[in-house]
C-alpha cells in the first residue's frame, strides 16, 4: 500500500522533535526523588521550623531526622500536584490538537514548560515551597497535554510498517528522561543544597530545543486532509515525510476516512463515553492504560530505594539508577520487536512475566530474614519486573489508542486514556505507602492478582493492530460485519446506516 522511502530525514526530525516532550515528561516524573531531603530542609527554613544553617546530610547518612508535619504536607503536595495538573489538562488534548494542528499545539504548550522551569530554577529567590509547588503544577499541566499530543502526532505521521517502533519512542524518551534525572540528581552533581533549583528547573530545557525544531517539521497529513480539508497541503506534507512517491493510496484512504467523519456527529468526550459504536475500542484502550499503571511499576519506581534497602542493598541509590538503565535498554528492545512480534504478543509476554516476578519478589521479601540469599531473589525479581514492563505494557498503551480509533474520535479517546493513566498514577502514588504498611512484604501479591487479570483480559479482548490500516483496525470491532483487508462496503447498506443512526442517537442522549 505504501511505496517510496519510508524513513526520511524529515520524518526522523519530526519524530525526534516530538519526543523531546516525552523526554521532558520523564525527567519531570523522576526529578523530585533524589533531592527530597535537601529540598525539605529549604522548606523547613522557609516555614521557620528549621534553623537557617543547612543540616549536613549525605546520601550515605544513617542519621534519622524528624520532619515537621508542615514540611511533610508541602512536600507531598509538591509531588502530587504534578499528577493533578496532568489529570486536568489531559482532557484538553483533543481541543489543543485540533485548534491549530498537532505541531502548533505542541509549540503552544511549550510556553507552560518554560514558565514551570523558570519558577523552579528561581525557587530560592522567594518561598521555595510556593515556587516549587507552582512550578510542578504548571509542569504537570504541560505534561498532561504533551503525553497526549506526542503519540497523536507520531501515530498520524508514521508509515504503517514502522508505526509501532516510532510510537514506542514516546516511552523510550520518557524512561531516558527518568534515567537522566536520576543521574543528575546524585549529590555530587546537582542533587545538593546549592544546585537543586537548577536540577528542577532543567525539566523545562527540552521545551526550548523543541521550540526551535518544531517549525521545521511538517504538519500531520491526516490532520490537514481530514480535519481541515487541505488536500494539496496534505500531499506536500506526505512528500516531505516519505520522499518522492505516489501518494494516491494514502490520499484515497484519508478521503474515505474523511467521508466517514463528515457523516458522523461531532465525537466529543461525552459522546464517546455514551456511544455504543466505540464502546469496545474505548474499553480496550482504558484497560490497557489501567494495566500499565496498576501493574505496580510506579510502586517500584517511586519506592525502589526503600525496597532495595529492605532487600539488603548497601548502596540503594545506585541500584535505583540500575533500574533506570534497564528501563531504557528494554524499551529499545521493544522498539526493535514491536513491528515484528506485534503489540498483543509483547503485551501478553510483559504482563505474564511481571505477574511471575511480583510473586517471586514477595517470596524473596518474606523469607529474607530466614535465608540471606533471598535478597538476590528479590533484586532479580525487581530488575526482571522492569524488563518485562518495558517490553510491552510500558510503551504500547501510549500509541495503541491512536491505532484503535479513527480520526473523528481519536482526540477524545486519547484525552480519556490520558486522564485514566494520570489518575491511576496518582492513586498508586498516594495509596502504596499505606498498602505497604498494611500488607508488609505481601504487598506485591495484590499487584500479582491484578496482573493476572490484565493478562487474561489482553488474551481475550485485545486485537493485534500490527500492519493494519486505521480502517482495518476499526473493522475488527464492528459487530456482525466480517470485512477482509482491502475490501470495503459502500456505506449504503443497512449496517453502515444503522451505525450512523446509533451515533446520532448517542450524541443526542
Amino acid at each position: 500500500m505504501e511505496s517510496g522511502k519510508q524513513l526520511t530525514g524529515t520524518l526522523t526530525l519530526a519524530v525526534f522533535s516530538a519526543v523531546l516532550g516525552s523526554l521532558q515528561f520523564g525527567y519531570s516524573l523522576g526529578v523530585v526523588n533524589a533531592p527530597q531531603k535537601v529540598i525539605e530542609q529549604h522548606y523547613g527554613r522557609s516555614l521557620g521550623v528549621l534553623p537557617e544553617e543547612p543540616l549536613l546530610l549525605s546520601e550515605n547518612s544513617t542519621e534519622k531526622q524528624e520532619v515537621h508535619p508542615s514540611v511533610v504536607m508541602y512536600w507531598s503536595l509538591s509531588v502530587s500536584i504534578f499528577s493533578i495538573g496532568g489529570m486536568v489538562s489531559s482532557f484538553l488534548v483533543g481541543f489543543i490538537g485540533d485548534l491549530r494542528g498537532r505541531v502548533k499545539g505542541m509549540l503552544m504548550v511549550n510556553v507552560l514548560a518554560v514558565i514551570a522551569g523558570l519558577l523552579m530554577v528561581t525557587a530560592k529567590m522567594w518561598k521555595p515551597h510556593v515556587m516549587v509547588i507552582a512550578g510542578r503544577c504548571v509542569m504537570g499541566f504541560y505534561c498532561g497535554l504533551s503525553s497526549g499530543l506526542v503519540p497523536m502526532y507520531i501515530g498520524e505521521i508514521a508509515p504503517i510498517a514502522y508505526r509501532g517502533a516510532l510510537g514506542t519512542l514516546h516511552q523510550l524518551a520518557t524512561v531516558t528522561g527518568i534515567l537522566l534525572s536520576q543521574v543528575l540528581g546524585l549529590e555530587f552533581l546537582l542533587g545538593n543544597d546549592y544546585y537543586w533549583p537548577l536540577l528542577l528547573g532543567l525539566s523545562g530545557a527540552p521545551a526550548v530545543l523543541q521550540s526551535l525544531l518544531l517549525p521545521l517539521c511538517p504538519e500531520s497529513p491526516r490532520y490537514l486532509y481530514i480535519k481541515r480539508g487541505m488536500v494539496e497541503e496534505a500531499k506536500k506534507s506526505l512528500h516531505r515525510l516519505k520522499g518522492e512517491y505516489d501518494p494516491s493510496a494514502d490520499l484515497e484512504e484519508m478521503r474515505r476516512e474523511k467521508e466517514e467523519v463528515e457523516k458522523e456527529a461531532q465525537v466529543s468526550i461525552a459522546v464517546l463515553v455514551r456511544s455504543s459504536l466505540y464502546r469496545q475500542q474505548l474499553f480496550v484502550a482504558l484497560m490497557m492504560h489501567f494495566s500499565q499503571q496498576l501493574s505496580g511499576i510506579n510502586a517500584i519506581l517511586y519506592y525502589s530505594t526503600a525496597i532495595f534497602e529492605k532487600a539488603g542493598v548497601t548502596q540503594p541509590v545506585y541500584a535505583t539508577i540500575g533500574v533506570g538503565v534497564l528501563n531504557t535498554v528494554f524499551t529499545m528492545v521493544s522498539v526493535a520487536l514491536v513491528d515484528r512480534t506485534g503489540r498483543r504478543t509483547l503485551t501478553l509476554i510483559g504482563l505474564g512475566g511481571m505477574c511471575i516476578c511480583a510473586v517471586s519478589m514477595t517470596v524473596g521479601l518474606v523469607y529474607l530474614s530466614v535465608y540471606s540469599w533471598m535478597s538476590y531473589v528479590s533484586m532479580s525479581a525487581i530488575f526482571l519486573f522492569v524488563c518485562f514492563f518495558e517490553i510491552g505494557p510500558g510503551p504500547i498503551p501510549w500509541f495503541i489508542v491512536a491505532e484503535l480509533f479513527s480520526q473523528g474520535p481519536r482526540p477524545a479517546a486519547l484525552a480519556l486514556a490520558g486522564c485514566t493513566n494520570w489518575t491511576s498514577n496518582f492513586i498508586i502514588g498516594m495509596t502504596f505507602p499505606s498498602l505497604q504498611a498494611l500488607c508488609g512484604s505481601y504487598v506485591f501479591i495484590l499487584f500479582a492478582v491484578l496482573l493476572f487479570g490484565f493478562t487474561v483480559f489482553t488474551y481475550l479482548r485485545v486485537p493485534e493492530t500490527k500492519g493494519k490500516t486505521f480502517e482495518e483496525i476499526a473493522a475488527v470491532f464492528k459487530k456482525g460485519r466480517k470485512q477482509t483487508p482491502g475490501t470495503r462496503k459502500t456505506g449504503t447498506g443497512t449496517g453502515t446506516s444503522t451505525e450512523l443512526e446509533q451515533l446520532k442517537t448517542d450524541s443526542q442522549a
